[in-house]
């Protein structure tokens, strides 16, 4: 039933609700770890639509949701905004700069490989114009 944890709550069947409640019901933990899952999920929608304009608020509301994390007492979300606070200055300009990943890359590999083409010829003088 792991699969219903990672729904989004809104998009649940009324059977996978069933069984999201049934399970949330015999744990605290559990259910404190699903709420601030939501949180966050919550919280990142709305940041994917603020835009520059809106990043203070996306700041705040994200300290607000730090305060809920150490309350809950959810260690695995706890070692998660420390990431987070980590990271925060890139993790907010990718919000504000429509930034989603390194030099545009959808995948890991064809972004390994052009830094390493990079790093081979960067002694080289030479720079080819774009089309």
């Amino acid at each position: 039933m792991r699969h219903v944890f990672y729904k989004h709550q809104e998009k649940l069947t009324d059977k996978q609700h069933w069984y999201l409640e049934h399970y949330l019901h015999k744990s605290d933990y559990l259910e404190r770890a699903y709420q601030l899952k939501e949180g966050y999920r919550q919280w990142f929608e709305v940041a994917k639509t603020c835009g520059q304009e809106g990043l203070g608020e996306i700041k705040d509301t994200l300290y607000r949701f730090y305060d809920l994390v150490r309350a809950s007492g959810v260690v695995e979300f706890e070692r998660a905004i420390s990431t987070f606070h980590n990271w925060q200055k890139e993790i907010l300009n990718s919000f504000a700069f429509d930034l989603h990943n390194a030099f545009g890359f959808g995948r890991f590999d064809r972004f390994r490989l052009k830094v390493l083409l990079h790093h081979q010829y960067k002694d080289v003088k030479i720079r080819i114009a774009k089309k």
